[in-house]
């Protein structure tokens, strides 16, 4: 198994180099005044993911930006409320979890065979509500969050590319460099066709971060004891938290979080938006974030393993 890199959007604000500093103060300048509601998107934080995601080109961040911009307008994600998406959650399919990783990043908890409904368009607007909702809840230092998406009763049935491909555009065209790691926890063999024919859809910067756990495996093991705190990681991904899933519990989660969206938004809250960029998570091994270099990673970390 290659070594497992723990991205993290990049490096502190102090060190940007001069031309970054001068990228991201162009960009800035090329959205002109935004309304209220968007003003978080001129933060340094943010620019500096667009511009990441775009590897420092200018023209495409603005371009790439100014569609998400678009979206958000037209999508209107954070007035998404639990009311509106709570029949997608009733199985448990996607939920945050309680606890965050070691790095103080917001975790998604994603279950496919856990799928209740048919609806392309419903499984979508939950999932942006969880993103919205995993924001909400990451601390001043950090800007991304990591997946962990449990295979225990997938099958065939599940599987749909449409989803998938509308998942990676949204993931990656409105939330860039929002995820820092997706785990697949025990996929099955016969995942291996589909994560062939879905690769096509992600970026390679994407597809890097994820990463195959096998509960019986020591190497892949060693990925969530480096990433977790096992004492509140969740005993179905060999973690010691006894607490299972519950909709009631949740729910109440969900509607105070709720009542806290609309302060993100906040013109007021732009200071606090314009923070420092954390620091970049250390890959333990090599001592460098994945996005340090765009040679592709040996395909064994994404790789179903033969059973």
């Amino acid at each position: 198994m290659s070594s497992v890199m723990y991205e993290a959007i990049g490096s502190e604000e102090s060190s940007f180099s001069e031309e970054q500093r001068a990228k991201i103060n162009e960009v800035r300048a090329s959205l002109g005044k935004l309304p209220d509601k968007l003003f978080l998107y001129s933060s340094d934080a943010s620019l500096a993911r667009y511009l990441t995601a775009r590897n420092w080109n200018v023209k495409k961040t603005t371009k790439m930006l100014n569609d998400t911009l678009k979206w958000r307008l037209e999508y209107k994600p954070e007035e998404i409320r639990w009311d509106e998406v709570a029949h997608e959650a009733e199985t448990g399919k996607i939920y945050r979890s309680s606890y965050s990783d070691k790095y103080g990043r917001s975790i998604l908890v994603m279950r496919p065979g856990c799928q209740n409904t048919k609806s392309t368009k419903g499984q979508i607007r939950y999932l942006v509500y969880c993103m919205e909702n995993a924001i909400l809840n990451l601390p001043p230092d950090q800007e991304q969050m990591v997946w962990v998406i449990d295979f225990q009763e997938f099958n065939l049935s599940n599987i749909s590319l449409k989803v998938t491909k509308e998942t990676a555009d949204v993931l990656q065209n409105h939330y860039p460099e929002r995820l820092a790691l997706a785990i697949l926890y025990n996929p099955p063999k016969f995942f291996e066709p589909f994560w062939m024919m879905a690769k096509p859809f992600l970026e390679p910067k994407t597809y890097k971060k994820v990463k195959f756990v096998y509960s019986d495996d020591n190497g892949t093991k060693k990925i969530m004891e480096d990433l977790f705190n096992v004492d509140e990681l969740d005993c179905a991904f060999g973690g010691n938290n006894q607490v299972s899933f519950n909709i009631d519990d949740y729910a109440a989660r969900m509607r105070e979080d709720d009542k806290r969206m609309p302060l993100l938004w906040k013109r007021s809250n732009s200071s606090s938006s314009d923070k420092q960029l954390p620091a970049t998570t250390p890959d333990v091994s090599l001592g460098k974030s994945a996005s340090d270099s765009d040679e592709p990673e040996k395909e064994i970390d994404g790789q179903v393993r033969n059973n």
